[in-house]
């Protein structure tokens, strides 16, 4: 889940560094791929909140299906219940292939570990890794790689053994 943002300061830190990380998360990892004996390949997925069963799921996507073809009233209607139901968010992931056995990386749950300091999906709130922002309000890009190289290994390591 995207972290919580509390203020407008964090969220413009945010909006400095997600796009850089996301740069710098999927440079490291073709890197770690050309020394790695495991394939991948990106997908679009979405990710619904925990606990959300199968009816829900397919509720809510038949429900987002309808609203393409319903009057404005029907639309209307169709959002009010949406309100009450679980929606999911956008996700990108890396799915790894190495002989029968198969991984998934979470790109955007490790762009988050990048920018925020000891990012854990379960906080309510994350903060801003500041190290990150030079003193013109730049993103230092040195420290950026570094910390996306170190998450991106870490993330390959954690991988099962052949």
């Amino acid at each position: 889940m995207p972290p919580k943002i509390t203020n407008s300061v964090a969220w413009q830190q945010a909006e400095i560094l997600m796009q850089p990380a996301f740069i710098r998360v999927i440079d490291n990892i073709r890197k770690q791929l050309d020394e790695s004996s495991w394939t991948g390949t990106y997908h679009d997925v979405l990710i619904w909140p925990p606990n959300t069963t199968d009816e829900i799921k397919a509720l809510v996507t038949q429900l987002l299906q309808a609203m393409e073809a319903a009057t404005p009233e029907e639309a209307d209607e169709i959002r009010q219940t949406l309100a009450r139901l679980p929606m999911p968010h956008p996700g990108y992931h890396l799915l790894l292939q190495r002989q029968q056995q198969q991984a998934s990386i979470d790109l955007w749950e490790l762009c988050y570990q990048v920018c925020f300091i000891k990012y854990n999906q379960e906080l309510e709130a994350a903060n801003i890794d500041t190290s990150l922002i030079d003193e013109l309000g730049e993103v230092d890009w040195l420290r950026l790689d570094a910390k996306a190289k170190e998450l991106v290994e870490e993330a390959f390591a954690s991988l099962p053994e052949s």
